[in-house]
């Protein structure tokens, strides 16, 4: 054992002196080809003490990187992730002057903005070699993966264990996507999987609200009950929930853990990675509904960024692929826009560095965050990465752009993999979306007003003549915020408190009377406003509503004065038969709902090509039913039992939580069916 710990001592200091003087070598390069960036005085020097002023610099700027920098990222991590990306070449070119003047007998200079290029071309050669090197020994491997994250976590004990879990959500990626990307070859990855056998794959139905925070929450909590859509008005509180600001994650939380009386999937040993909520783990980082209590231990929603940006190369890497994000977004954006492809939407403004974000900073830092856990040990770890989502939306769900994400997202899904023979214990992968995405037009765009200029109208109200144009700079304002996990905050419209609140959850919309303290019923909608119902329902862009009836308790209405009771619905026929299997039951669950608005809008759905029209400014949508967007996948190793039943559907993201939680007893150790247990 003492001759193999000489041994790694040796390997380690070897690395170090490689690197060392790869970095040597790399600012010698430098110093020959940058103006402003020199090793020796105007009247020159030998070149022995041109190389001993290079050795001094490289090694003292991997000496302060190393201990100092670590330093600098703990004191700014209440700065926002994207404003601390955008600091890594500023901070890394400030240690750099500081390391050349540490040598007294040194001529060297180099003008600051030179300094931040010197920088990172050395941070990066330095990270590139030791990686290489580190590669080549399983040990020295796994070291440099395990400081990508919190050193703090507990390791388990050497020797055989049972396996762990981790949990991938790829954001948005719908079943027949999946497939479609395996049959182009974009995702080897999960080809491999489902080509060996080792992984099977499943569709399951979302609930009528189908996205994120309705999904996520019954997937992690076991509920997403009084859920009815990604925003919505509670009249009790008087306030808009929505599923991405941090209150409103917090408290949908709370509410899911009382429901239950349990802490969520993740309560034993796990760790949730940029999720909106938690699902009991004790590891925490990029959870949003942990975001707005005050940091602490048990708070670490932001140790995530730490342990990432405290390797400067890491830093650096990241920050440059996010300024190519940007460009690549710029320039996909300005071909759509020359070849006039339709539908199109808006992707100005601030979008690009939201694009970025999701596509680089977020992958990421959750990607390591995700390694991390695996070399620690954990037993669950449930990660989302919301790349893909974030770009179907502006782009398309079947468009080239969104497939260029996903051929990153499954790359890594391969690093994952890799990782994955390094850690103390044999892991089970399982890759699943929370939904999928519906393609169509807006609302706005194929009729030229939107849905609150349409209830205005069918309220009598005036409506403004600007709704006639579409303004997207909000939209891509909230967008940043929710990137960053910040407060989507939703202000109220202006003017009395007896016109109506109109909010829009992708295809679903929500018409709300916030004067009125419950639920209104069809009767009273019709007694104040006689032409409301009846314009949307024949509105041909709308499929269908669900309102209260004093008379049957609740009705779906739809074109020519269709008017269906909850309780007789049927899939195969009236308003509901365009929207599939299903469709009814997950009417009536959300019409239980206590917080459920006074009118519930679905919009249009062609069966014939999956097509939705989004209330938001969106071509790849999600929210309410119709097409793709209620049908996402489950990707489960084999050793696993079974999902469902033959010949059963998976229905709901609270069956998607039993069937993991039975996966996670399942690691427990061998099952003993009960009969036999009962019998010895």
């Amino acid at each position: 054992m003492r001759g193999g710990r000489w041994r790694r001592v040796v390997s380690q200091v070897g690395r170090s002196v490689t690197v060392w003087a790869v970095s040597t070598v790399t600012m010698l390069v430098l110093a020959g080809i940058l103006p402003d960036f020199r090793l020796q005085s105007p009247d020159g020097e030998s070149a022995t003490h041109i190389a001993v002023t290079a050795a001094f610099g490289a090694g003292a700027f991997g000496v302060l990187s190393a201990l100092v920098w670590p330093l600098l990222v703990r004191l700014l991590l209440l700065v926002p992730a994207l404003v601390l990306g955008l600091l890594v070449f500023v901070l890394n070119g400030s240690l750099l002057l500081v390391a050349l003047r540490l040598n007294p007998a040194s001529s060297a200079e180099a003008a600051p903005e030179t300094a931040v290029v010197v920088a990172a071309v050395m941070s990066a050669v330095a990270s590139a070699t030791g990686g290489a090197l580190a590669v080549r020994d399983d040990d020295a491997y796994r070291r440099r993966l395990y400081r990508l994250a919190d050193r703090r976590r507990r390791r388990l004990p050497a020797g055989p264990s049972t396996p762990g879990t981790v949990f991938l959500q790829l954001d948005g990626v719908g079943h027949d996507v999946l497939l479609a990307a395996v049959g182009k070859g974009l995702m080897p990855t999960v080809a491999r999987f489902l080509e060996n056998g080792t992984h099977r794959l499943t569709p399951w139905r979302t609930d009528w609200s189908s996205q994120t925070g309705a999904s996520q929450l019954g997937i992690l909590h076991g509920t997403n009950h009084d859920v009815p859509a990604f925003r919505w008005y509670d009249k009790d509180s008087r306030e808009v929930m929505v599923c991405n600001r941090p209150t409103s994650a917090a408290e949908l939380q709370r509410r899911a853990v009382e429901f239950t009386g349990d802490g969520g999937l993740l309560t034993v040993d796990g760790a949730s990675r940029g999720n909106l909520f938690s699902g009991g783990a004790d590891e925490q980082a990029l959870v949003l509904s942990i975001a707005t209590r005050r940091r602490g231990r048990e708070n670490r929603s932001r140790a995530g960024y730490f342990a990432y940006f405290s390797d400067p190369a890491n830093a650096v890497r990241t920050a440059m692929s996010f300024f190519a994000e940007v460009g690549r977004e710029m320039g996909q954006s300005t071909r759509a826009l020359i070849r006039k492809q339709r539908p199109r939407v808006s992707r100005g403004g601030l979008y690009p560095f939201v694009r970025a974000f999701a596509t680089v900073v977020e992958r990421d830092v959750v990607v390591a965050a995700v390694m991390g856990d695996m070399l620690a040990g954990r037993t669950a770890v449930y990660a989302d990465l919301v790349a893909y989502d974030e770009v179907a939306h502006h782009s398309g769900p079947t468009s080239r752009d969104a497939e260029k994400v996903l051929e990153r997202l499954d790359r890594s899904l391969a690093l994952i993999v890799n990782v994955a023979e390094h850690a103390p214990r044999p892991y089970r992968i399982v890759v699943l979306s929370d939904h999928g995405q519906s393609p169509g037009e807006t609302f706005r765009a194929r009729y030229g007003l939107g849905l609150g200029e349409l209830v205005r109208a069918g309220c009598g109200l005036p409506v403004p003549r600007k709704a006639q144009r579409t303004h997207s700079g909000a939209e891509a304002r909230a967008a940043v915020r929710a990137a960053l996990r910040r407060p989507v905050e939703e202000k109220r419209p202006a003017g009395r408190r007896s016109e109506p609140m109109v909010l829009a959850s992708g295809n679903l919309g929500l018409v709300s009377f916030p004067d009125v303290p419950h639920r209104m019923s069809k009767e009273e909608i019709d007694a104040r406003h006689p032409a409301l119902l009846t314009t949307l329902a024949n509105h041909p862009g709308i499929g269908f509503l669900l309102v209260r009836s004093e008379e049957h308790g609740g009705v779906v209405l739809g074109a020519y004065g269709a008017e269906t009771p909850v309780a007789e619905l049927d899939d195969k026929t009236g308003p509901l038969e365009a929207f599939g299997p299903g469709a009814a039951d997950a009417v009536r669950r959300t019409h239980s709902f206590p917080h459920t608005a006074d009118i519930m809008v679905n919009s249009f759905h062609d069966p014939a090509d999956g097509e939705v029209l989004a209330f938001e400014e969106q071509i790849g949508s999600h929210g309410g039913l119709g097409g793709a967007q209620g049908r996402p996948f489950l990707l489960s190793p084999v050793v696993f039992s079974e999902p469902v039943e033959e010949g059963r559907e998976l229905v709901g993201a609270e069956q998607v939580h039993r069937v993991l939680r039975r996966w996670l007893r399942e690691t427990d150790g061998p099952q003993v069916p009960l009969a036999r247990n009962r019998a010895a």
